[in-house]
């Protein structure tokens, strides 16, 4: 049996219809840009993540550069990240002149490790005297929140703003301190994805930020609109990051599926668990299952560590089962960033991930068959 990575095709059927009215509504009025489609969207996404507004943006990568600019971020600046993670999140730092410090993941969670960033802190203020650490980005990768209440604890102390690269995390639940808050609302900005592929995903590039800041959001209104307040008048250089109106309007309309597909997706993962505890195959991790959250997993990926994982992913390209690698290089060890000084062992934990992980199908239209399709598969030759 065929078994794609991913399959939106049986999704869409869901909402086909009045994602086409909704559509065919915005072409009839010619209203394109911002509006009320936006608008309606941005409302709902800030209450669905608990945050005070929520702006939206061109693309997940633009937001990310967006919220940077909104804290001035810039040449002489430091940012403080995961190198296990996709392109976009160092690549808008550096964007803007600012240099990514890295510090490795916790091998349970792929997540970056409070105590790498403590000692990234560390070695920044000995060694890096040109620069200023600003901000720190962890990311909330696959679909389960950083362990953010030692995260924001480092921050306070160190001065740093947190932006939270939230893309694979709509929704996802943390238990802190305070009481249980989503991915979006816990830093000071948190950036969002509608990349197709994303647990709420659109119809093209799309993304958000979200803050419980109200200057932040003003300023972010107008970076993603050139800086302007109003028409023609300029208050800063911005770009062109807004949120497509036709995007939000199908956006809106998935957004009252969104759960149901969490939970869809967290059967699935259960499944997979099941399956894998007696083998070689090390299922990922749900660190706050047990804490009585809802979503304290969104699964964007379900993924594994296994044992020569490069010939299993050739195993079941032939049979014909989806899977992916990510992250196959850590971004500490990516060409465009020779120029920072890392070379292979200086994250070991992001460089081991990166040679055994492994993403299977968990969409949530995986049928039953079709996922032990993937686990006879994967089992067969792995034990």
């Amino acid at each position: 049996m065929k078994v794609p990575l991913l399959d939106l095709t049986g999704q869409y059927s869901a909402f086909r219809d009045e994602a086409l009215e909704a559509i065919t509504s915005l072409c009839d009025s010619q209203k394109f840009i911002l509006g009320e489609a936006v608008e309606r969207f941005e409302k709902n996404i800030a209450s669905y993540c608990g945050a005070k507004h929520a702006v939206g943006m061109s693309s997940g990568t633009d937001a990310l550069i967006a919220a940077l600019m909104a804290l001035d971020v810039g040449p002489g600046d430091a940012v403080i990240t995961t190198p296990y993670t996709f392109f976009a999140t160092a690549g808008s730092i550096v964007r803007l002149g600012a240099t990514p410090i890295f510090a490795d993941i916790d091998p349970v969670t792929f997540n970056i490790s409070p105590d790498g960033v403590n000692t990234a802190i560390k070695r920044l203020k000995q060694e890096r005297k040109d620069l200023h650490a600003k901000v720190l980005m962890p990311v909330h990768l696959f679909g389960q929140c950083a362990d953010m209440d030692p995260l924001m604890e480092l921050a306070q102390e160190h001065g740093l703003k947190v932006v939270e690269d939230a893309a694979q995390a709509i929704g996802a639940e943390y238990p802190g301190k305070g009481g249980t808050k989503k991915a979006g609302a816990i830093g000071d900005i948190g950036c969002f994805s509608f990349f197709p592929s994303k647990n709420l995903g659109g119809f093209g590039d799309g993304g958000m930020v979200t803050t419980n800041d109200d200057a932040l959001a003003e300023r972010l209104r107008m970076l993603r609109n050139h800086g302007a307040r109003d028409r023609y008048r300029h208050d800063m250089v911005g770009g062109n990051f807004r949120l497509d109106a036709i995007q939000a309007a199908v956006l809106d309309i998935k957004l009252k599926f969104l759960e149901s597909w969490h939970e869809a997706r967290r059967g699935n993962a259960g499944r997979y668990n099941l399956a894998f505890s007696e083998s070689q195959v090390e299922a990922p991790r749900a660190v706050y299952a047990e804490t009585g959250v809802k979503n304290y997993h969104i699964y964007n990926q379900y993924v594994v560590r296994i044992p020569k994982r490069d010939e299993v992913v050739k195993r079941l390209g032939k049979a014909e089962i989806g899977c992916a690698v990510y992250y196959p290089v850590s971004l500490h060890l990516q060409d465009c960033f020779a120029n920072l000084g890392y070379g292979a062992g200086d994250m070991p934990e992001s460089e081991k991930a990166a040679m055994e992980s492994l993403a299977l199908p968990i969409y949530p239209e995986l049928t039953r068959d079709m996922q032990m399709t993937v686990i006879e598969e994967l089992l067969s030759g792995t034990g």
